[in-house]
């Protein structure tokens, strides 16, 4: 079994978990089955994936066939952008428990500091290719996460795309502090003046998109570079036995970070998880730390740059 890291709640997040976003319908619960057969414990979710009905439906198949208990299982969630109100912030994290058919989940993230409009587009348009905005602080949004921790509905509570001053202004009005942060983080980007600004604060960091997301339909562009034909990354690979995908996996995890790697492929979904049997060395991590570009993937700048909570101007 992969190993984990403990929480600031004193729970405990899989190093290695599953990933859904871009998973289609009609394909996510497959993937959730095959993963968890696998030995996958951790599957992260969110409300604007529009797939978290089907990820419910083959959690309760897994659980009512008893190869897992509920308590093995570390499902985290993401409330949207339209829901940052206190009053929409508890809507929605019932309606996610609701599709998740849950009781509970393990962790709760606010997916993004900048809110929208309420209503029930998830993208609602303005001009000029910008969303609607509403100015409901991010602030009013943890509060309802607070209380819901109280309630049960959510074991840990953390932040998503959040930056360090974001962070730290959640940090200082905060009666829970966060627990983890998730940011995009791949050996093109790799985040390190805000891990350590999260590690000085016991924030365990989870990365997305850690495989650089060769796939993605939505942000990548012609000519993007792809961490997986690496020359440092593919040499480590070849001198392991193990595939590049491998190697950067085992990155995160002998840097004690976490990551969530997406696939609906059988056999990749089974690769990302097969790296518990080799380490890397200090050197080769440095090797790995070396290749960073500071290259951000995922900038939705031109969706929602105007917008006051907006942070990726910032360095970290």
């Amino acid at each position: 079994m992969v190993q984990s890291l403990k929480l600031n709640s004193g729970y405990s997040i899989p190093a290695i978990g599953l990933g859904t976003w871009q998973s289609k319908p009609g394909e996510v619960a497959a993937a959730i089955k095959t993963a968890v057969a696998a030995g996958y414990r951790h599957i992260d979710c969110a409300h604007v994936y529009q797939n978290q009905k089907e990820v419910g439906e083959a959690l309760k198949e897994i659980l009512d066939e008893g190869k897992v208990k509920r308590e093995e299982l570390f499902i985290t969630s993401k409330v949207w952008n339209t829901f940052h109100s206190e009053a929409k912030a508890h809507e929605n994290i019932d309606i996610i428990l609701s599709d998740l058919q849950l009781s509970y989940v393990d962790l709760m993230l606010i997916h993004w500091p900048q809110g929208y409009a309420e209503g029930a587009e998830l993208f609602p348009a303005g001009e000029n290719g910008k969303m609607r905005y509403s100015d409901v602080d991010y602030l009013e949004t943890w509060k309802a996460f607070e209380a819901a921790q109280k309630a049960g509905k959510c074991r840990s509570i953390g932040l998503s795309n959040f930056t360090h001053s974001q962070i730290q202004r959640v940090w200082d009005a905060a009666e829970v502090k966060p627990a983890c942060l998730q940011v995009e983080l791949h050996p093109y980007f790799t985040q390190v003046k805000l891990r350590e600004f999260c590690k000085e604060k016991g924030i365990v960091v989870v990365g997305y998109s850690p495989l650089g997301n060769p796939g993605s339909a939505f942000f990548r562009k012609d000519g993007d570079p792809n961490v997986l034909t690496n020359e440092v990354v593919a040499g480590i690979a070849k001198a392991h036995g193990k595939t590049p995908a491998q190697i950067i996996l085992r990155w995160f995890v002998d840097s004690g970070l976490s990551a969530i790697p997406k696939s609906v492929t059988p056999q990749r979904i089974i690769e990302n998880i097969s790296v518990i049997d080799f380490q890397l060395s200090a050197e080769e991590i440095q090797a790995i730390d070396g290749v960073n570009r500071g290259w951000r993937l995922v900038d939705p700048s031109p969706r929602d740059g105007d917008h006051k909570y907006f942070g990726f101007n910032e360095e970290f």
